[in-house]
């Protein structure tokens, strides 16, 4: 079986290892770097930036810990930005040493689908080969969106790609967009001290999280003295000589020495041959599947940002498997009801299953347990008190439809109940479960135990 991966993102990469592993011979073409926007433009780099900031920001609070710093310390952007390029290398180097140990080859170069069976690659030097297959997965990714009212110059007007190459602190940055992406960048730079404001057309922050969730993130931006306005667009982005001004729908002028644009991405699904193959596009151009995640000509697959919904790296690595799988001779279907998600502000968010809103919409009659950061021993140790654990259960059946956290390591508490929803635990099943002590985790224990009105560190109404 000859395998061509398009792409070799979260989604290529692993679907590359998972076919090799199962037998096939395997050839991924990619056009950049290994590992795509994840690894090289996006998770990874934002993530090893923030890490810095996090340093920093213990660094300030020193003294209640009752340690002394005779100096100070300064963030130096560009050892950051250094330090998160090691970070990438590496990553890269260990994506490409498993390739080679599964005997997978890598034509470095543009990929074009010629048929259902042949993809053409433009290589680095400019010559063309021509590969013939028995199945393709196409896993190209997604890019920022290009934006006419925000002209990208990569110095004055940034996308996030060109967010993550800044080797200077700005003094003022204006954020388009309060969701993932700008939220993220806004808490960065708010702790390099960048004065920071940010400008979102919906009525909340990440306005795709439970109602609560924004609530508290946009208390904190608040503390951290970032400005955000909500229910306002942008109409308007000029360069002059003092900066950018950024001209609102709602007649405000904000003048910043850079516009960072964290609003919408294309899906790299055009110039590719998907015509030349016969592959079918939805309305926003995603790539159309099935729940094999194979489109509508038999053996073509596409996997990751490309094929639209959530466009969330571990969503494509798990497609990755599933395609693979089914490619090889498997019978394997995708799995979308317990999928979480993380966001890495300051504090960070975490969530999975439905919103409360959601489940009001569905009809469903639902029981919800809090349980507050300030109340763990942990939190207290650690210094972080901000945040609530928040669980979402069906009275009926104390089905687990959902949890949403906003707290100190928020991205790693959220797997237990996403483990939970799948194994189709209950919320009495994690209530009952022992938790270690002092430990994060108790806050779901807790957050279970007083969905049934049964916490033990909970006030008493």
């Amino acid at each position: 079986m000859r395998i061509v991966i398009v792409g070799s993102g979260p989604g290529g990469y692993v679907a590359a290892i998972k076919a090799a592993q199962l037998g096939a011979q395997v050839t991924v073409v990619e056009d950049t770097e290994v590992g795509g926007t994840c690894l090289n433009r996006g998770c990874i780099p934002t993530k090893t930036i923030i890490s810095s900031c996090d340093v920093l920001s213990k660094t300030r609070e020193l003294g209640k810990f009752g340690l002394e710093l005779n100096g100070s310390v300064v963030p130096n952007l560009a050892k950051i930005i250094d330090r998160k390029n090691k970070v990438v290398s590496i990553q890269v180097k260990g994506i490409r040493g498993l390739f080679k140990s599964w005997g997978i080859g890598i034509k470095e170069g543009r990929g074009v689908l010629t048929s259902s069976r042949g993809v053409e690659v433009t290589l680095k030097d400019g010559s063309r080969e021509k590969v013939e297959v028995d199945r393709i997965i196409i896993a190209t990714g997604s890019r920022p969106a290009e934006i006419p009212v925000f002209p990208f110059d990569g110095k004055n007007i940034l996308s996030s790609t060109d967010a993550l190459g800044l080797t200077e602190i700005p003094k003022s940055l204006l954020v388009v967009g309060a969701g993932v992406i700008g939220c993220e960048f806004a808490c960065i730079f708010r702790e390099l001290g960048t004065e920071v404001t940010m400008v979102e057309m919906m009525d909340r922050a990440v306005a795709t999280e439970d109602f609560e969730i924004s609530e508290l993130l946009e208390r904190e931006l608040k503390k951290k003295k970032i400005t955000l306005y909500t229910e306002v667009g942008v109409e308007k982005a000029e360069v002059r000589d003092d900066g950018v001004h950024a001209f609102l729908s709602d007649g405000r002028e904000i003048v910043c020495e850079k516009l960072l644009v964290a609003i919408g991405r294309t899906l790299n699904s055009d110039n590719i041959g998907l015509e030349a193959a016969g592959v079918q596009k939805g309305k926003r151009g995603e790539i159309l599947i099935n729940e094999k995640l194979e489109t509508n000509v038999p053996g073509v697959y596409a996997i990751g940002d490309v094929r639209g919904g959530m466009l969330l790296a571990h969503l494509a690595s798990r497609e990755g498997l599933v395609a693979a799988t089914n490619i090889t001779g498997g019978d394997d279907v995708m799995d979308y009801r317990v999928v979480p998600a993380a966001i890495f502000t300051s504090p960070e968010i975490a969530s999975v299953g439905l919103r409360q809103h959601q489940a009001e919409q569905e009809g469903l009659k639902i029981g919800i347990g809090h349980f507050e950061f300030r109340a763990l021993g942990k939190a207290h140790a650690m210094g972080e008190i901000s945040g609530f654990i928040k669980i979402i259960g069906e009275e009926r059946t104390d089905r687990i439809l959902g949890a949403h956290i906003i707290g100190p390591h928020a991205s790693d508490l959220i797997h237990e109940v996403a483990v939970a929803m799948r194994t189709g635990r209950t919320v009495a099943d994690i209530a009952g479960t022992i938790h270690a002590h002092p430990t994060l985790s108790e806050g779901i224990m807790e957050a279970a135990e007083d969905l049934h009105g049964e916490a033990v560190h909970v006030p008493k109404e």
